[in-house]
C-alpha cells in the first residue's frame, strides 16, 4: 500500500573540509512509515538527520514537510514542526529527576505537578513504565532511554528520528521498545530509524534506504532482504566474516580474586567479590545491561581505580596498586567503553592521542624527551592497519565519525601487543564491516596469545568471537560458562542476576 508522503528530501548536499558528507542525497518518508537509514561509519548519516532536525544548514537541496518547505534555522523550529530525535548519547542530568530533566528540554513546560501526571499518562499509553520523581543517577540505561523517549512524546510529533536507540538495551527492553515503536506507526508517526542491527530493521523497518560516502546508493524492503545482503549494499564489498583456528588456551595470565571495590562516585557501582582467571589465548566474553559495573571493572584493571592487595595479578605479579602507565609496561592494556573523552583527547590531534597510550610500550619517549616522528608513524600505522576514514595522522579527533574513532581507539592498542587487553564495547556504534574488522582483530590477537577479555552489550559479538562466557550484575560477576551451546534464555537469566542457576548447572 502506497503511503502518503510526510518528509521529502531533494539532491542534500553539505561539504566540509576534505569531505563530502551528503552528496545530492533524496529519498522520502510516508506518514505512519517505519523508515531504516542504513550506511557504514562515516556514509553520511548523522549529518543528513542532523540536517532534518536543524542542527546542520545544507549546501543545497530542499526539503518538505506535509507538503510545505521545511528549512528549519535549529532544533526548536524542527520540533514545532513535528520532528522529534532521540540521540544516541543520553542529554540528561544525573541528580535531577525525571521530570525536573524532562522539563528542561521543553520549551514551555507546564508546572511540575501537571508535567508529572502527564508523564505518567504518556508511560502508560506507549507501555514504557517510568516514575516522574525518580532520580535519574539511579536509573537504568534502558529507563534514561524512556525518559529521551517520553520528552519526545509529549512534543506529539509527526516524524520521530531515533539514532541507535538499542545500543544499551537487554532483549527485553528492545522488544519493548518496538511494541511501542509499532504502537506510535499505527497511530500515524513516521519513525526514522538508525542502527547497526540489522536483524532489528528486518524486524522493525518497512523500508530501508542505504548510503555510502555520503550518496544515497539504494533502497530495500528489509523484511525480504538479508541481513547480510543489506550489510554489504552498505560497504559496497562481500562482507568477511570473523573466524580463527581453535586452540587449547594457555597458561593463567591474568586473576581476580575476590575484587571488592566502593562505587567511585554517587551513581557508580561497587564491584562484589569479583573472582575469574583468563589464559593466554582465551577471549572471555562479559555481558551486561548498562550500569551494572562495566565501567568500575574497566578502571580497577586497567589501573585509573586502585585495589587491594592480591585482588589483581598480572603474570604471578599483584598489579593492584599500580596506575595505568606501569600496568601497560607489564603488558595489560584497555580501551575503555566512552571514545571521545575517556579513551581519546577530542582536541587533540590522531597523533597525540596515539601517544597518549603508546609512549611506553612504543617507546615514543627518550630521555624525557617526545619523540613526534615515531608517533606520528604509530599513528599512520594505526589509520592503515584500521581503515581509519582521515585526512591523516594531524586531524584532530573529535573530526572522525564516532565508528573511525572507534576503530582507532581500539587499533592503538592492539598494535601495542598487549599480552592481556580489556576492551569494553569494542563496536558499539560501529558498521558491520567496521565491527567485523574489530572483531578479527581481537581473535588474531589471542590467536598469537594474549588473553583478551570483551565487554559488551551485544550478545551476538560475545557469543561470537568468546571461548566463555560470563554476566555482570549490580557488580558481581557470574562463573564463566562455556560460550558455545548458551541458549538466549541462559543469557537472559544470567544477565538478571540468576547465579544460583550456574550453581545448579555446574552442580548438574
Amino acid at each position: 500500500m502506497e503511503r502518503e508522503t510526510l518528509l521529502d528530501l531533494r539532491g542534500l548536499t553539505k561539504a566540509y573540509p576534505g569531505v563530502i558528507a551528503n552528496s545530492e542525497v533524496s529519498f522520502t518518508i510516508g506518514k505512519g512509515e517505519v523508515h531504516a537509514l542504513l550506511g557504514e561509519n562515516g556514509a553520511g548519516k548523522s549529518t543528513l538527520v542532523k540536517t532534518i532536525y536543524g542542527l546542520v544548514k545544507p549546501d543545497s537541496g530542499t526539503m518538505t514537510l506535509n507538503g510545505a518547505p521545511y528549512a528549519p534555522a535549529e532544533p526548536r523550529a524542527a520540533r514545532a514542526a513535528g520532528v522529534a530525535m532521540v540521540f544516541q548519547h543520553f542529554s540528561l542530568f544525573d541528580a535531577l529527576n525525571v521530570a525536573e530533566n524532562i522539563a528542561l528540554g521543553m520549551e514551555n513546560p507546564p508546572p511540575l505537578r501537571d508535567l508529572a501526571q502527564r508523564i505518567r499518562e504518556v508511560s502508560e499509553t506507549y507501555g514504557l513504565p517510568l516514575d516522574p520523581a525518580r532520580i535519574v543517577g539511579d536509573l537504568s540505561a534502558g529507563e534514561r532511554q524512556r525518559v529521551e523517549i517520553i520528552r519526545c512524546l509529549l512534543q506529539d510529533p509527526k516524524l520521530l528520528i531515533m539514532d541507535e536507540p538499542t545500543s544499551v538495551l537487554t532483549p527485553q527492553e528492545v522488544q519493548i521498545l518496538f511494541e511501542t515503536l509499532r504502537k506510535l506507526s499505527s497511530e500515524g508517526t513516521s519513525i526514522l530509524y538508525i542502527s547497526h542491527k540489522l536483524e532489528e530493521i528486518r524486524a522493525l523497518c518497512e523500508h530501508a534506504t542505504i548510503l555510502r560516502l555520503g550518496k544515497n546508493v539504494g533502497t530495500c524492503d528489509p523484511r525480504a532482504t538479508s541481513a547480510r545482503d543489506m550489510a554489504e549494499m552498505m560497504v559496497g564489498t562481500v562482507l568477511h566474516t570473523p573466524s580463527r583456528d581453535t586452540a587449547a588456551p594457555g597458561d593463567v595470565v591474568l586473576s581476580l580474586q575476590n575484587l571488592t571495590a566502593p562505587a567511585p562516585h554517587e551513581f557508580g557501582t561497587a564491584l562484589k567479590g569479583i573472582t575469574v582467571e583468563v589464559r593466554k589465548g582465551e577471549v572471555l566474553g562479559i555481558g551486561g545491561v548498562a550500569g551494572n559495573g562495566q565501567d568500575e571493572l574497566v578502571a580497577a584493571l586497567s589501573g585509573e581505580m586502585k585495589t587491594g592487595d592480591g585482588m589483581v595479578t598480572l603474570k604471578g605479579q599483584s598489579v593492584g596498586r599500580l596506575g595505568p602507565n606501569d600496568r601497560r609496561a607489564l603488558g595489560l592494556l584497555a580501551a575503555p567503553e566512552e571514545r571521545m573523552g575517556h579513551a581519546a583527547a577530542p582536541d587533540m590531534s590522531l597523533t597525540e592521542n596515539a601517544l597518549l597510550t603508546g609512549v611506553v610500550r612504543k617507546h615514543l619517549s627518550k630521555n624525557g624527551f617526545l619523540q613526534w616522528g615515531k608517533a606520528r608513524t604509530f599513528a599512520e600505522e594505526i589509520i592503515k592497519a584500521f581503515d581509519v576514514r582521515t585526512p591523516g595522522p594531524g586531524n584532530a579527533a573529535r573530526s572522525l565519525s564516532g565508528g573511525n574513532l572507534q576503530k582507532f581507539v581500539i587499533g592503538r592498542e592492539i598494535l601495542q601487543d598487549p599480552d592481556v587487553l580489556i576492551v569494553n564495547q569494542p563496536t558499539w556504534g560501529v558498521d558491520a564491516s567496521a565491527a567485523a574488522a574489530i572483531r578479527q582483530a581481537l581473535l588474531d590477537l589471542a590467536a598469537k596469545g594474549a588473553a583478551v577479555i570483551c565487554i559488551s552489550q551485544d550478545l551476538d559479538e560475545l557469543m561470537e568471537i568468546s571461548d566463555r562466557f560470563a554476566a555482570l550484575n549490580e557488580g558481581r560477576l557470574s562463573p564463566p560458562r562455556p560460550a558455545k551451546g548458551l541458549t538466549v534464555n541462559d543469557i537472559g537469566l544470567m544477565l538478571g542476576g540468576a547465579h544460583d542457576m550456574e550453581v545448579a548447572h555446574v552442580e548438574a
